[in-house]
């Protein structure tokens, strides 16, 4: 079976876009293992499966990482899918609803001369109590609460934007060994559906750096979750404020926790190349 796919990222996080009403993807768990593979297929942190809107918005998605895992929201897949759907006049729409598993997300384009440039999402209002992470343990928040990870305590931060994000404030995120200590806490027994992980060097009240081991993906270049995440965790132990730029690999992301309790992120999408996989 031939499938059309288009490859685009956000900040180096890529996904592989599939038009579900074009294939009828039978088992895409498996397809995105294969996909997702650096060496034996495309290459990507995933696929994501462009589907009509079911409960009001105007387009839904299905996000599945590189080990088949299906994830409930991915901040830099919906900018990439806005791009995609606007730019192939599936929409002629501005501002629209996309649904996720995560619940819905309301996108605002910038446009320019018929290309998306950047794009503003609403990732819903943060939950911050431990049974909604989950995190196994007593009511109330997780904040630099002490985590055993193979003997070492470290103090952990959680936030869900639509997904878990347990977050770590160190010295220098960029020399964190996350391929080693990555793994041992997005499965560390504390988190029941497991988590992404998240460190962050705060530069000013402006101003982080972050570095992240995504849950189902591993090392990625960018997450639009897991900033808001590590925006989050930052701004409720009081260490920056409530619109801060966060520093990725390739790039910035400006997350706001505004006044109406939603926290937005935004920042650029890009589209790589179109291909057919057939595999």
């Amino acid at each position: 079976m031939n499938i059309e796919f288009t490859k685009l990222h956000g900040l180096g996080n890529d996904y592989l876009f599939i038009e579900d009403a074009k294939h009828r993807i039978d088992d895409p768990a498996e397809l995105s293992r294969k996909m997702s593979h650096r060496h034996l297929g495309a290459g990507a942190d995933g696929i994501i499966l462009i589907l009509p809107g079911q409960k009001g918005g105007e387009f839904a998605m299905r996000i599945f990482n590189a080990d088949g895992s299906e994830a409930e929201t991915c901040g830099n897949g919906i900018r990439c899918f806005a791009k995609y759907v606007y730019e192939r006049k599936m929409t002629d729409k501005t501002d629209f609803v996309i649904e996720t598993l995560g619940g819905p997300n309301r996108v605002t384009l910038t446009v320019d001369n018929g290309v998306v440039t950047r794009v503003r999402s609403n990732m819903g209002i943060p939950r911050f109590d431990r049974a909604e992470i989950p995190m196994i343990g007593g009511p109330g928040r997780v904040i630099e609460e002490d985590l055993d990870v193979d003997g070492t305590i470290m103090k952990v931060t959680c936030a869900n934007v639509g997904n878990p994000h347990a977050v770590f404030f160190v010295e220098d995120a960029t020399a964190v060994p996350l391929a080693q200590i990555g793994p041992k806490i997005e499965c560390h027994p504390k988190f029941p559906k497991r988590t992404n992980v998240e460190f962050v060097t705060v530069k000013d009240r402006q101003n982080i750096v972050m570095r992240i081991w995504e849950r189902g993906s591993g090392i990625t270049m960018a997450s639009g979750s897991g900033s808001c995440g590590s925006a989050l965790a930052s701004m409720i132990t009081n260490r920056v404020d409530r619109k801060v730029n966060v520093h990725l690999v390739y790039g910035v992301l400006t997350i706001e926790w505004a006044e109406d309790g939603f926290v937005y992120q935004e920042g650029p999408a890009t589209e790589a190349y179109s291909g057919v996989w057939k595999g």
